[in-house]
């Protein structure tokens, strides 16, 4: 027997289709949904470390929805389908684990920051997928490309206040930039959230590198 999403109307179900349809078109390690109390996440990552030595960084799209009162659930698909019920969708038979699915944001203890300009964050995406394209020349391998991204996706920008520029990139993918809007910026611990009228980008970073100091342990001599 199928299992279903019961969302709250049926434009909310045409909403939750949209974003999977837009973030299968970006990833094939699917979307998250996690359901409680009425609530409805839906979580992508929009960009993501592929390999131990791959330098992009995390990068998550999250939209939140309202949904049945009683759904409760946490899996990770690659699709839904519709049903004869417009306000129900339909799960796959199997989900999926991709390793992003086991970094969670926090989701509490915001603490607001400053505000970016939606037009600027825009004009970032469109410049990094510029860069992208003319990087990456004909005949060009897989791993040359990821590393690209990577660079390009990854390298704070300025005009984001050193934000990874892949947070336009994930905003611009998921469709949540729309005319003037003035994008606050939130941070905890490690992660950094960007909230947009149509959802939010969360970026978790930046990577501990290097070895930490030597401590001396014990009683003094």
């Amino acid at each position: 027997m199928p299992h279903h999403l019961l969302l709250a109307d049926p434009e909310t179900a045409k909403d939750v289709l949209t974003f999977v349809g837009r973030a299968t078109r970006i990833t094939d390690d699917g979307v998250r949904l996690q359901a409680a109390n009425g609530v409805l996440a839906l979580t992508t990552a929009v960009l993501a470390p592929q390999t131990l030595f791959d330098q992009t960084p995390t990068i998550l799209a999250m939209r939140i929805v309202h949904a049945d009162p009683e759904l409760e659930c946490d899996v990770v698909v690659d699709q839904l389908s519709k049903t004869d019920e417009a306000h129900r969708l339909t799960l796959p038979e199997t989900g999926l684990a991709p390793a992003w699915a086991g970094v969670a944001p926090p989701r509490s203890a915001w603490a607001p920051e400053t505000t970016l300009v939606a037009s600027v964050i825009a004009q970032r995406a469109q410049w990094g997928i510029s860069a992208v394209a003319r990087g990456a020349g004909p005949g060009s391998g897989e791993e040359a490309v990821r590393a690209l991204r990577a660079a390009i996706w990854g390298e704070p920008d300025e005009e984001l206040g050193g934000l990874p520029r892949g947070v336009a990139f994930a905003a611009d993918a998921m469709g949540f930039i729309s005319g003037e809007e003035q994008v606050r910026v939130a941070r905890s611990g490690r992660w950094t959230r960007l909230t947009f009228r149509r959802g939010h980008v969360l970026v978790r970073g930046p990577v501990a590198t290097g070895l930490t100091s030597v401590r001396t342990t014990g009683s003094a001599l």
